[in-house]
């Protein structure tokens, strides 16, 4: 019989959108964890499903087989080959997404009500019987190459490469989850089938479903679904700490621009500060042309048409970085100014405006996210993932107003350390060369 957990009922407010939801928490005969919210006005249904781990469980020398095993998923299942899965898809006119970050795996279907029981077992098939059939294989490994080579000569992510290299060694996390073009080149059918194995199994899983179904359906459901999945996976690389001092890295790219990521260690989710620090990077940096580095860098001095920064909290490391552009003769005074800017809302702190101006943002945007079954969806297994309870969702706000100017200015003190500050630079800046 279907347990349910909890039943809570939540009211979000904005001053254009107005929603109630109902979080039900059940668990399935097959132990199989689930948030639920019931939405029978439209006849459709989102499911969304995690799996932490992601490319992180790559085995060694196989780098890039988890990201490829992801993106064969829809090409092919159990008696359809990838042309046949996809007109079955169509049919049914349902939406499945198959997803590879460092983290996770992220499986999302839409589907209409009538049409539940074909695509939710066509999504089974394609989670637990995924053909890879060697031409299927074959033309994916060709798109993933092709983006390895794009990414060769694309600055951003030359500097993305050296930036997590250079921070996280030999760590998963040092290298990018599409792998090389050796390391892809040389995947067999095997290794994908391990990553499979590996990555998609029932004791890292996190589920939501939202729209037309009732929690008495979800159990039996999902345990159809997901129930022949692996009980069990191997275990998830170890925590890894920044490992970058600051200073400047220059990579020659013959570029009219230069292209700058720059960070330092940063702050875990679950911190008791996290909200205070999300506060003072808003204001710092992520407030679009609100930002104090928006302001200095491009408004008053022209240098850049965009700069920001963010707080990068992943589950084995966290980051706060930054990334801006500039012609080559101009990139080394932005750096400048950026630094000077980490400095002073370090040592000077928010004023009570900009304290406010973020609140009244922060608060008013979040029921906006709210705005359809895959969106909310999508935020309550991000929540799951996290270890935050249903009632988040009402109370976020509440943690983001308790926030006071003191806290804010104690922790960007803490946090924001300009010394610290790595800048991978990619391009011929002019007046800048490499200090480590």
């Amino acid at each position: 019989m279907l347990r349910m957990i909890t039943i809570l009922w939540l009211s979000l407010l904005a001053s254009t959108a107005q929603a109630e939801i109902a979080i039900q928490q059940v668990t399935s005969d097959g132990g199989i964890n689930a948030w639920v919210v019931e939405e029978p006005g439209i006849p459709f249904v989102a499911v969304e499903i995690r799996f932490r781990g992601g490319a992180s469980l790559d085995l060694t020398g196989k780098r890039g087989a988890t990201n490829l095993m992801a993106a064969l998923l829809e090409e092919g299942a159990a008696d359809r080959d990838a042309q046949a899965f996809q007109t079955e898809l169509e049919r049914l006119a349902a939406r499945f997404s198959f997803r590879a970050t460092d983290d996770t795996i992220s499986i999302s279907a839409q589907f209409l009500t009538e049409n539940k029981a074909e695509a939710l077992a066509l999504l089974e098939q394609a989670l637990i019987a995924p053909r890879f059939d060697q031409a299927a294989i074959d033309r994916v490994r060709a798109q993933v190459l092709s983006g390895i080579a794009s990414d060769a000569v694309n600055p951003r992510s030359i500097a993305g490469a050296a930036f997590d290299a250079a921070a996280f060694g030999d760590h998963p996390y040092g290298t990018s989850l599409d792998g090389t073009a050796d390391s892809v080149t040389a995947l067999t059918r095997d290794d994908i089938s391990d990553a499979h194995r590996n990555a998609l199994t029932r004791d890292r899983l996190y589920v939501s479903v939202v729209g037309d179904v009732t929690v008495d359906q979800v159990g039996p459901m999902l345990d159809a679904l997901l129930g022949d999945l692996p009980a069990a996976g191997p275990p998830p690389p170890a925590n890894v700490a920044f490992g970058r001092d600051g200073g400047v890295t220059v990579i020659d790219f013959d570029n009219p621009q230069s292209f700058a990521l720059f960070g330092h260690a940063g702050m875990k989710r679950d911190d008791p500060d996290f909200f205070a620090a999300f506060i003072v990077n808003h204001v710092l940096g992520a407030g679009g042309f609100e930002s104090r580095l928006m302001t200095e860098v491009r408004e008053k001095r022209g240098l850049t048409y965009g700069i920001s920064s963010n707080l990068v909290p992943m589950f084995h490391a966290e980051m706060v970085i930054g990334s801006v552009a500039s012609s080559n003769d101009s990139i080394a005074e932005a750096i400048a100014v950026t630094r000077a800017e980490w400095d002073r809302m370090a040592t000077e702190g928010l004023t009570e405006a900009e304290l406010a101006a973020a609140k009244t943002y922060l608060t008013g945007e979040y029921p906006l996210r709210f705005d359809g079954n895959a969106s909310i969806a999508s935020i309550m297994v991000g929540m799951q993932m996290i270890d935050l309870p249903p009632e988040y969702v009402i109370n976020r706000n509440d943690f983001v107003e308790a926030v006071t100017l003191e806290d804010a200015n104690r922790v960007a003190a803490e946090l924001l350390r300009a010394d610290d500050l790595h800048f991978v630079v990619v391009g011929r800046p002019e007046g800048l060369q490499s200090t480590k």
